[in-house]
């Protein structure tokens, strides 16, 4: 590119964020304090819905239900007509992790090599990213901010979607990331025949084996170390964080998707004292019942996409999460999303519409989500001593046309504005307007 076009280029964009700089402007801060939210129906997704009032002090719900004392000092926000609902959470997005897709800079969500179960996806998490209240206005207040790519992606973290730092956001668990060895096609360009297709899953299976063999023995040395048995063996990264799985300590998260690898996934897990996780699941229904049988929890999704094979029925991947949780396995709803991870609601009404049922749905995304987690002593349902993390909406939050009203996230009331609503606002009443 010349030096010409370069500089007509950087004078377009910078033209462009004069013009922009207006309009999407700084998000406006949250607010600490306490908070008297009434006259609201208050769905617990745990115990059902109550009426009256949830009182909101240092981070968590202090009161919820008809007989509330407000204090003096509360912030009293009326919500005659609304519902105050758990904030819902994404099972596995890239949110905080890619921001421009066009951008490689802007990009940090796969790592060079094929095994870095070390490398934190926290770490890299930007607390500043525009993603972030895009997601939060549609009621998403905590998501898996997951890495991708090898064998052993990294080590995925639950963020709360506010605060200054990573640290701040970091909402309680972490899990390690594997991409179960594939029996599927690359794609509609992957010219492989069978016998090629799956000499490459057994020899990257056997890859898998290897590793974890390795895993397996360095967390026996550590073990022996630590009994006074042995010398620490010499620091490895990659090995020390495997360990922790190996020994239950840290959950795996494997990824896998076609029914015969699911299948082989259970196998593979079978036998050995880890804390699975699995995600995708994109062909779960057509092993519901072996899913149900092996106590394995299930991320599912995206729900919005396409079968995966020509011949299904369209609406195979609606139908899914509904499948596998009428068969017994607990089932959370994920987008696999950056910046439309605000559409996690959106997937999870059409698994309600396709038979997982309203009820259900809104547990996959909430109190379901938080088991799986570890961290349903905190967030996930209305209770009183749990983070108060919710927000208010003035219709069903799996429909479009629902507005979210108030936002909190751990206490703070967060404004629900974005660079979307910003937009919206800005054109709405333009100023100057068109002549009539």
């Amino acid at each position: 590119m010349s030096t010409k076009h370069i500089k007509f280029l950087f004078t377009l964009v910078a033209g462009f964020c004069l013009m922009a700089g207006p309009v999407l402007g700084q998000m406006s801060k949250g607010q600490s304090g306490t908070f008297a939210l009434t006259n609201a129906t208050i769905e617990t997704v745990s115990n059902g819905q109550v009426s009256g009032t949830l009182l909101i002090r240092d981070g968590k719900i202090a009161a919820l239900g008809e007989d509330v004392s407000i204090p003096s000092d509360a912030t009293t926000i009326d919500c005659e007509g609304m519902t105050i609902y758990p904030g819902l959470i994404d099972g596995g997005t890239r949110v905080g992790l890619a921001e421009v897709g066009s951008i490689s800079l802007t990009q940090d969500f796969r790592e060079v090599g094929d095994v870095n179960p070390q490398v934190q996806a926290l770490t890299a998490v930007n607390p500043s990213s525009v993603v972030i209240p895009v997601t939060r206005v549609n009621g998403v207040t905590t998501v898996i901010s997951a890495p991708a790519g090898g064998l052993f992606s990294g080590t995925a973290a639950l963020i709360n979607l506010h605060g200054y730092t990573p640290d701040q956001m970091y909402a309680g668990f972490k899990g390690i990331v594997m991409n179960f060895p594939s029996t599927g096609r690359r794609g509609r360009r992957d010219r492989r025949t069978p016998e090629e297709v799956k000499k490459a899953m057994e020899k990257r299976l056997k890859t898998l084996n290897d590793i974890w063999k390795k895993a397996e023995g360095y967390a026996n040395l550590m073990d022996a170390a630590q009994a006074g048995k042995g010398e620490k063996p010499t620091y490895y990264p990659e090995m020390e964080a495997l360990a922790a799985v190996v020994k239950g300590d840290m959950p795996l998260m494997i990824e896998v998707n076609a029914a015969a690898d699911i299948e082989a996934a259970i196998g593979w897990v079978e036998g050995k004292e880890i804390k699975a996780i699995f995600t995708g699941v994109g062909e779960g229904w057509r092993v519901a019942d072996k899913l149900a049988a092996s106590k394995i929890p299930v991320i599912a999704g995206p729900v919005l996409t396409t079968p995966s094979r020509g011949y299904d029925r369209y609406d195979r991947p609606y139908a899914n999460a509904g499948i596998m949780h009428k068969a017994g396995v607990k089932v959370a709803i994920r987008s696999n999303e950056s910046e439309n991870a605000r559409n996690l609601p959106y997937n999870a009404g059409f698994a309600a519409a396709y038979g997982m049922g309203k009820e259900a749905a809104l547990r996959a995304v909430t109190l379901t989500a938080a088991e799986i987690f570890g961290v349903s002593d905190q967030l996930g349902s209305l209770e009183v001593g749990k983070s108060a993390t919710l927000f208010v909406a003035d219709g069903d939050p799996f429909e479009p046309k629902t507005n979210i009203t108030h936002l909190f996230i751990s206490g703070w009331n967060v404004p629900v504005d974005s660079r979307h609503t910003r937009l919206y606002e800005e054109f709405l009443e333009r100023s100057p307007g068109l002549k009539k």
